[in-house]
């Protein structure tokens, strides 16, 4: 774009050489020509020496782009034009001499295009490059962080197997009141005990119609895990109150409604609790 506006100065040169340039080469001398409205008509005065100097500075005040130069030559001549009427030989002169200098930037709009287009697509490139290395650095944090998830769930792990070492073994009559708990839990918490257990035992399978679990099969750290567990969802269950009867509803007939639910989804607890029950059973024979 500083090439293009190189070149384009070739052609404000060629009109500030015209004959009819030299009222337009400097700022407009207001006081002396007695022009005491003029700032009140133009509000943006420009001239060629304005102009030029933008042209070679190399601080802010340059120009970015070369239409920024051609707005500017431009608004020379339309100021004369806006402030003298057309029979004003300023007018005349400003007119003719933006005629010309339209046709030549006709002539080398061409480049101009082509060369927007080409800033376009290396905007568009950089654009896309910064893109990709957001996408690049993104990864980098999922792989970071997932690393750092790894390494705090082996550490966990370690801190889970240090605890089991250290604790107790459960005696056999806790191992049997243990027992004794599970089969006092909701269905839901039931199911969720025994979720507890298949965590630790991958070839358990909580789901099928016959549950046989074996309390003296598990690990210390399951029956721990269950101790607590079913500790706290006793307590739970012993803090929960029985819903009222709504208003108008005989409290028999909501009996019966509430019966019929809970024998729908209680075979299956009735099923764990007996082979629990079982379980109990036989290992209390085995206690001295």
């Amino acid at each position: 774009m500083q090439e293009l506006i190189r070149q384009f100065g070739k052609i404000l040169h060629q009109i500030t050489q015209h004959k009819w340039a030299w009222p337009f080469m400097d700022p407009v001398d207001v006081e002396g020509l007695g022009l005491h409205d003029y700032y009140e008509i133009i509000k943006n005065p420009m001239d060629f020496s304005t102009i030029k100097k933008r042209m070679e500075a190399k601080d802010v005040s340059s120009y970015k782009h070369v239409r920024e130069v051609c707005a500017d030559v431009r608004l020379v001549f339309k100021n004369a034009m806006k402030y003298n009427d057309e029979k004003n030989d300023f007018h005349v002169m400003a007119r003719t001499l933006l005629d010309k200098f339209e046709e030549k930037w006709l002539q080398f709009l061409p480049k101009v295009t082509e060369e927007e287009k080409k800033l376009e697509e290396e905007d568009a490139e950089a654009q896309l490059n910064i893109q990709l290395a957001q996408e690049a650095a993104y990864a980098k944090m999922a792989r970071d962080i997932s690393s750092e998830l790894y390494e705090a769930d082996m550490h966990l792990d370690q801190l889970r197997e240090q605890l089991v070492q250290r604790c107790r073994k459960m005696s056999t009559e806790e191992k049997r009141q243990l027992s004794i708990a599970l089969t006092r839990l909701s269905t839901d918490d039931l199911s969720r005990a025994l979720d507890i257990v298949a965590q630790s035992n991958p070839e358990f399978t909580a789901n099928t119609e016959e549950v046989d679990l074996d309390i003296d099969a598990q690990s210390e750290s399951t029956l721990w895990r269950l101790k607590v567990f079913v500790k706290d969802a006793l307590q739970t269950q012993s803090q929960g109150k029985p819903s009222a009867s709504p208003g108008g509803v005989d409290n028999n007939e909501n009996k019966n409604n509430n019966n019929n639910n809970v024998n729908s989804t209680s075979k299956r607890k009735r099923e764990i609790c007996d082979a629990l029950a079982k379980t109990a059973k036989k290992k209390s024979k085995k206690v001295p």
